[in-house]
């Protein structure tokens, strides 16, 4: 099946990313990363409406929603807590993660929680050398725990709906793996490659979600496309997407919210894509759920 999205009314990014449907607030939240913003709009038919932006750090990979109130927010080289007034307060800086663009230094590119409210937020070098990227994962303690180093740019996170599987999109190694997942203790089991992009000409998996058939849609950076997959890897739709730098999508329902990235682009390029940077929305006839919110502790974390 093949469908074509649209773009929404909502202001364009620079650098688009990480839309999550906040069922509680009943509000759309995505990022823009490189200009440091959490951005939320309300959802009018088949549209995305500006409601207000906030500063969360000198860049913001993603942000959830927190059981407490307020947005966590994988920002600059660590975790950042966003309140509704859109007062953002660092609470984690990773030790061994941050420094500038221009020292090689890391930032937050990606993450979601799981159902049980663990918070997984993966890194990346500046660069996007190999191996600069690193998966950690927040416990309902409040304790920070490696889950996989080495990767690249470590990107979309998303759970099957029995929360059995994990998988994880790696942009640098051009894959999207599965692994086996425990809820209880929130320790995934091996890496599988489940779709394999490193010869597909139209581009490379950046943001993930998860349907509540249990497909995924991953975001093609560079294929100006969102494409669903089956559990098994059988390519099932293709969005077609007016911007060559597609990086995530999230449901409100069954509509499919879309972001999108002028980052890199030079001027014919960015003149050739004018609604590169917006959103787009695509009604797909199957419906996803909102984002799992943080259910731990919100307190003063810098320490642990």
């Amino acid at each position: 099946m093949r469908l074509r999205a649209t773009p929404a009314s909502a202001s364009p990014a620079e650098h688009g990313e990480g839309p999550i449907w906040d069922a509680a607030r009943s509000e759309l939240v995505w990022v823009d990363i490189t200009q440091g913003q959490v951005r939320r709009g309300r959802i009018s038919g088949d549209d995305v409406v500006d409601l207000a932006s906030h500063h969360g750090g000198d860049t913001v990979g993603f942000a959830v929603p927190a059981a407490d109130g307020g947005w966590l927010l994988g920002a600059g080289a660590g975790i950042s807590r966003l309140t509704e007034d859109g007062d953002a307060q660092v609470l984690i800086e990773l030790a061994d993660e941050g420094g500038s663009e221009k020292a090689g230094g890391t930032r937050m590119n990606d993450g979601a929680c799981d159902r049980a409210g663990r918070f997984f937020a993966g890194t990346m070098a500046f660069d996007e050398r190999t191996g600069g990227g690193t998966l950690y994962r927040l416990d309902l303690d409040g304790t920070v725990t490696t889950v996989l180093d080495g990767l690249t740019v470590s990107n979309g996170i998303g759970w099957s709906p029995d929360d059995s599987t994990m998988y994880l999109s790696d942009s640098g190694a051009k894959a999207v793996w599965a692994m086996d997942y425990d809820l209880e203790s929130g320790v995934p089991g091996e890496r599988r490659v489940l779709l394999d992009f490193s010869d597909d000409p139209d581009g490379v998996a950046d943001g993930l979600t998860v349907d509540d058939e249990g497909c995924l849609w991953t975001a093609l950076w560079g294929g100006a496309q969102v494409r669903r997959y089956s559990p098994t890897g059988e390519l099932l739709t293709v969005v077609d997407v007016d911007a060559q730098n597609t990086t995530s999508c999230a449901f409100s329902g069954d509509l499919l919210v879309i972001s999108t990235s002028v980052h890199g682009l030079d001027d014919e390029a960015k003149a050739a894509q004018p609604d590169a940077g917006r959103l787009f929305t695509v009604r797909t006839g199957v419906t996803g759920p909102g984002a799992h919110p943080y259910r731990g502790p919100l307190g003063d974390l810098s320490q642990v």
